[in-house]
Protein backbone atom coordinates (compact mmCIF):
# COMPACT_ATOMS: atom_id res chain seq x y z
CA UNK A 1 0.00 0.00 0.00
CA UNK A 2 2.74 2.35 0.60
CA UNK A 3 4.29 2.13 -2.66
CA UNK A 4 1.16 3.87 -4.55
CA UNK A 5 2.31 7.18 -2.40
CA UNK A 6 5.82 6.39 -3.62
CA UNK A 7 5.05 7.60 -7.01
CA UNK A 8 5.27 10.43 -9.11
CA UNK A 9 1.19 10.19 -9.95
CA UNK A 10 0.97 10.47 -6.01
CA UNK A 11 3.48 13.56 -6.08
CA UNK A 12 1.27 15.47 -9.06
CA UNK A 13 -1.99 14.66 -7.13
CA UNK A 14 -0.39 16.71 -4.07
CA UNK A 15 0.32 18.89 -6.27
CA UNK A 16 -3.02 19.04 -8.14
CA UNK A 17 -5.00 18.38 -4.89
CA UNK A 18 -2.81 21.62 -3.41
CA UNK A 19 -4.21 23.89 -5.83
CA UNK A 20 -8.07 22.72 -5.01
CA UNK A 21 -7.70 22.53 -1.54
CA UNK A 22 -6.06 26.10 -2.23
CA UNK A 23 -9.70 27.03 -3.88
CA UNK A 24 -11.37 25.06 -1.34
CA UNK A 25 -9.64 26.89 1.49
CA UNK A 26 -10.12 30.90 -0.25
CA UNK A 27 -13.53 29.91 -1.18
CA UNK A 28 -14.61 29.08 1.75
CA UNK A 29 -13.60 32.49 3.15
CA UNK A 30 -15.73 34.34 0.81
CA UNK A 31 -18.44 32.16 1.37
CA UNK A 32 -18.58 32.86 4.78
CA UNK A 33 -19.55 36.51 4.22
CA UNK A 34 -23.28 35.28 3.61
CA UNK A 35 -23.31 32.06 5.52
CA UNK A 36 -22.96 30.11 8.43
CA UNK A 37 -19.49 28.52 8.72
CA UNK A 38 -20.52 25.06 8.91
CA UNK A 39 -22.58 25.07 5.38
CA UNK A 40 -19.73 27.46 4.23
CA UNK A 41 -17.43 24.25 4.59
CA UNK A 42 -20.20 22.10 2.21
CA UNK A 43 -20.41 24.77 -0.35
CA UNK A 44 -16.31 25.75 -0.57
CA UNK A 45 -15.69 21.94 -0.46
CA UNK A 46 -17.92 21.74 -3.52
CA UNK A 47 -16.27 23.91 -5.32
CA UNK A 48 -12.78 22.36 -4.72
CA UNK A 49 -14.48 19.11 -5.56
CA UNK A 50 -14.76 20.73 -9.42
CA UNK A 51 -11.43 22.12 -9.52
CA UNK A 52 -9.92 18.59 -8.68
CA UNK A 53 -12.23 16.69 -10.79
CA UNK A 54 -10.62 19.07 -13.64
CA UNK A 55 -7.09 18.92 -12.81
CA UNK A 56 -7.16 15.13 -11.82
CA UNK A 57 -8.60 14.16 -15.22
CA UNK A 58 -6.35 16.83 -17.12
CA UNK A 59 -2.74 16.05 -15.27
CA UNK A 60 -2.83 13.17 -12.34
CA UNK A 61 -5.08 10.06 -14.04
CA UNK A 62 -4.66 10.70 -17.96
CA UNK A 63 -4.47 7.27 -19.03
CA UNK A 64 -7.71 6.73 -17.87
CA UNK A 65 -10.42 4.65 -19.98
CA UNK A 66 -13.27 4.74 -17.82
CA UNK A 67 -16.23 6.69 -19.39
CA UNK A 68 -16.38 10.10 -17.85
CA UNK A 69 -19.63 9.49 -16.83
CA UNK A 70 -18.38 6.75 -14.40
CA UNK A 71 -15.15 8.77 -13.89
CA UNK A 72 -18.17 11.53 -12.58
CA UNK A 73 -20.29 9.50 -10.11
CA UNK A 74 -17.50 7.30 -8.56
CA UNK A 75 -15.31 10.99 -7.95
CA UNK A 76 -18.61 12.15 -6.64
CA UNK A 77 -18.87 8.84 -4.35
CA UNK A 78 -15.36 8.74 -2.89
CA UNK A 79 -15.56 12.78 -2.30
CA UNK A 80 -18.66 12.04 -0.11
CA UNK A 81 -16.76 9.98 1.98
CA UNK A 82 -14.15 13.03 2.22
CA UNK A 83 -16.29 15.89 2.40
CA UNK A 84 -17.71 13.68 5.80
CA UNK A 85 -14.04 13.66 6.72
CA UNK A 86 -13.73 17.12 6.48
CA UNK A 87 -16.24 18.31 7.89
CA UNK A 88 -15.88 16.58 10.91
CA UNK A 89 -12.92 17.33 11.57
CA UNK A 90 -13.24 20.83 10.91
CA UNK A 91 -15.76 20.92 12.71
CA UNK A 92 -14.68 19.23 16.00
CA UNK A 93 -11.21 21.41 16.14
CA UNK A 94 -13.35 24.69 15.31
CA UNK A 95 -15.62 23.98 18.69
CA UNK A 96 -14.24 21.73 20.72
CA UNK A 97 -10.50 20.34 20.30
CA UNK A 98 -8.90 24.31 19.60
CA UNK A 99 -10.73 26.09 21.98
CA UNK A 100 -9.93 22.96 24.98
CA UNK A 101 -6.34 24.28 24.52
CA UNK A 102 -7.27 27.82 24.27
CA UNK A 103 -6.70 28.69 21.06
CA UNK A 104 -8.96 31.65 19.94
CA UNK A 105 -7.07 33.29 17.07
CA UNK A 106 -7.92 31.77 13.47
CA UNK A 107 -9.92 28.99 14.86
CA UNK A 108 -11.98 28.63 11.33
CA UNK A 109 -8.73 28.88 9.17
CA UNK A 110 -6.69 26.08 11.42
CA UNK A 111 -9.45 23.55 11.48
CA UNK A 112 -10.64 24.10 7.92
CA UNK A 113 -7.03 23.74 6.66
CA UNK A 114 -6.54 19.95 8.80
CA UNK A 115 -9.96 19.17 7.68
CA UNK A 116 -8.81 19.75 4.14
CA UNK A 117 -5.48 17.87 4.97
CA UNK A 118 -6.95 14.94 6.09
CA UNK A 119 -8.77 13.00 2.85
CA UNK A 120 -5.76 13.58 1.16
CA UNK A 121 -4.39 9.49 1.33
CA UNK A 122 -8.04 8.00 1.46
CA UNK A 123 -9.34 10.19 -1.99
CA UNK A 124 -5.95 9.03 -4.00
CA UNK A 125 -6.94 5.64 -3.01
CA UNK A 126 -10.21 6.30 -4.33
CA UNK A 127 -10.05 8.31 -7.40
CA UNK A 128 -6.99 5.83 -8.29
CA UNK A 129 -8.91 2.34 -8.25
CA UNK A 130 -12.50 3.69 -8.57
CA UNK A 131 -12.79 6.77 -10.28
CA UNK A 132 -9.93 6.84 -12.98
CA UNK A 133 -9.24 3.23 -13.54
Amino acid sequence: MIKQFQSSQFLIFLLTGGIAAAVNFGTRIVYNLWVAFSFSIILAYVTGMITAFILAKLFVFKASQQPLHHSVMFFILVNLVAIFQTWVISMGLAYYVLPAMGIKLYIREISHAVGIAVPVFTSYIGHKHWSFR
